[in-house]
């Protein structure tokens, strides 16, 4: 792992230099993901890179985690709580739609639009790229949200499944309860990430590996891969000109 995180530190360098950008910026949730890019971060731009804990009716032990996160690695970070603006934002468009049980989901994605919104505020501020937290499974899956967590620059973790970011949570000696807690996105209470795909991350790093998996766990992961293409693929636009239409 010493070497892949090497080479992860030079890439994140290189990256940024190519941006003609000072740093880089990431979203500190207090899970483990953001907790490995925090580490990266740190190790990339000594000086020239800070975390953002963002809570948004977050629970008390991510933002406990989350500052664990940056002491540990000594990160510079700031504390936005986005509370209020959420309030007065959803109460604003309930007052101009009728409310259906979508709405509730779209919600918890909101929160993350406002940490993405406030991420890049303050990125611009310093003249920082934002760092994504997406791992392999999250991201073949398409399980984040768009224009929220997924709305990144740069993306070091996703050519890593869980278990290899669990690896590197241990070579960078994270804290355990951070390390053993139930992964979860925090956009709804009790909620986990295994719980709302429906199907476990040790079956989805043994289908990105080619490796035989129930069929209902295939179903699903082609499912989850199939309706969210459009997140990974960018903005559909037409391919043919007005000219080339006869």
């Amino acid at each position: 792992m010493e070497n892949y995180v090497n080479y992860l530190v030079k890439w994140l360098q290189d990256r940024v230099n190519e941006a003609n950008a000072k740093g880089l910026i990431v979203g500190i949730s207090g899970g483990i993901d953001s907790a490995v890019v925090a580490n990266l971060v740190k190790l990339a731009f000594p000086d020239n890179s800070l975390g953002l804990i963002l809570p948004c009716y977050s629970s008390d032990e991510d933002v406990e985690h989350g500052l664990c996160v940056v002491k540990d690695c000594m990160l510079d970070y700031k504390i936005v709580d986005l509370d209020n603006v959420y309030d007065k934002l959803v109460h604003q468009i309930s007052l101009e739609i009728n409310e259906t049980s979508s709405f509730q989901l779209a919600k918890a994605n909101t929160k993350a639009r406002l940490r993405m919104t406030t991420l890049y505020a303050i990125a611009q501020n310093y003249g920082y790229l934002v760092c994504g937290t997406d791992n392999a499974c999250e991201w073949y899956t398409g399980y984040f949200t768009k224009y929220g967590d997924g709305g990144v620059d740069i993306a070091p973790l996703i050519q890593l499944t869980k278990t290899q970011v669990y690896e590197l949570a241990h070579y960078f000696k994270i804290n355990d309860e951070i390390i053993n807690k139930p992964p979860s996105a925090g956009l709804i209470d009790n909620q986990t990430d295994e719980e709302e795909m429906q199907v476990s991350y040790q079956e989805l790093e043994a289908y990105l590996n080619n490796e035989k998996v129930s069929e209902n766990a295939k179903q699903r992961i082609d499912f989850l891969h199939n309706s969210s293409n459009h997140k990974r693929n960018g903005i559909a636009y037409p391919t043919k000109k007005v000219s080339e239409i006869k």
